[in-house]
């Protein structure tokens, strides 16, 4: 099994590694292009593969390294991070429920993988599945509209939710592969942050597909939502958050220490004022990696507050991204308007944490009520 450093330095070391060319290819992604030179390098380098088990090829990686690699992308890159999160939270569904031959490949990186939940029917709500599926000769047919899709015109792999096919319960995962007759991608993706990720609408009309493409039973999969791509999607997107308020305070530290006012040859940073908003970004940032990884500790001891954790530190690093977002900007000034800092680009990625689901708002609604102890879902 390899060990951290291993998969660190695989992601960071030398021009090429994945790191390097976020770096160099974030402003192209915040513009609009898919980070693809990223998703090839982390092929390359074997990270496509990271918490693929050993007996498929993979790593054999759990969630702290998933955590650390998608970090330190997101230091760099929002939309390379978002990228990798979505496809690490499908391969989690994958490695359990996958057929053997499938997993090889993912774990070959062969296969970029992304999930397919959201739909315009239940809108954040994404464990309420509108789209169906049904029996019929061939298969079974998938019928969808879905919201949005990361990586939705690159992916080559969807783990897909619809309404149970004949079962009780809320919804059914399938795995959907690229190229399937009926499903297609629309529109295009011109949003306020994470512009280069490909998240567009998908529709599935009159898709067929093998029923042996089911992931877990029919009817199961609000549990494959709750306790298999709940926990890591929410460890994941916290550590985007954090990501990015890494990537803005070493910008915004950067600038304020190296520009001075001509007529006393002093920087922004011997201002007090400045400062303190300097600390406040430190302070937030490193409030919410504390919380990220004791979240970790949670799930790799299996601690009885595990769900608890996960459903906080989502909140708590998405809310503590906005305010970071928000000094950066103001003690950056005008140039952080016009784009010199480049934290204009972080404040903007910052902005959909809290509004992909789960929302904050369904997160604190959540937490209070295991906190008054009733039923959380």
């Amino acid at each position: 099994m390899a060990q951290a450093a291993d998969y660190m330095r695989l992601l960071e070391d030398g021009p090429e590694s994945p790191a390097a060319v976020a770096a160099r290819t974030a402003a192209e992604a915040d513009r609009g292009a898919f980070p693809k030179a990223v998703c090839d390098a982390l092929a390359k380098a074997g990270l496509m593969g990271l918490i693929s088990s050993t007996e498929a090829g993979g790593m054999g990686q759990g969630p702290r390294a998933a955590v650390a690699v998608v970090e330190r992308l997101a230091r760099e890159c929002g939309s390379s991070a978002m990228v990798a999160c979505m496809h690490y939270a499908a391969v989690q569904v994958i490695e359990k429920y996958g057929s053997m031959p499938v997993r090889r490949e993912v774990a070959a990186g062969k296969h970029l993988c992304t999930l397919a939940f959201s739909e315009a029917g239940s809108r954040s709500q994404f464990w309420a599945p509108t789209s169906t599926a049904k029996a019929v000769s061939g298969g079974v047919q998938l019928d969808a509209k879905k919201s949005w899709v990361t990586s939705a015109t690159h992916a080559t792999l969807y783990v897909w939710s619809s309404k149970p096919q004949a079962a009780e319960g809320m919804s059914t995962i399938w795995l959907v592969p690229r190229g399937a007759t009926g499903v297609k991608a629309s529109g295009d993706f011109n949003g306020l942050g994470l512009r280069g990720n490909d998240s567009r609408p998908m529709a599935a009309e009159k898709a067929v597909i093998p029923a042996s493409s089911r992931l877990a039973e029919d009817g199961a999969g609000l549990g494959v939502m709750l306790e298999v791509v709940l926990p890591i999607f929410n460890l994941m997107t916290s550590a985007v958050a954090v990501g990015l308020m890494e990537g803005a305070i070493g910008r915004a530290i950067a600038h304020i220490s190296g520009v001075k006012f001509e007529h006393t040859q002093s920087t922004l940073a011997d201002l007090p004022t400045i400062r303190a908003y300097a600390a406040r970004m430190r302070i937030l940032a490193d409030m919410a990696r504390a919380l990220l990884m004791d979240t970790v500790a949670a799930i790799e001891g299996g601690r009885p507050d595990t769900m608890l954790r996960v459903l906080e530190c989502k909140a708590a690093a998405g809310e503590a991204a906005l305010q970071v977002m928000d000094h950066a900007m103001r003690i950056c000034g005008g140039a952080a308007f016009r784009g010199d800092v480049a934290v204009d680009r972080y404040f903007r990625d910052s902005r959909a944490a809290s509004v992909m689901a789960p929302t904050t708002d369904h997160l604190y609604d959540f937490i209070g009520k295991a906190l008054c102890g009733l039923p959380v879902f």
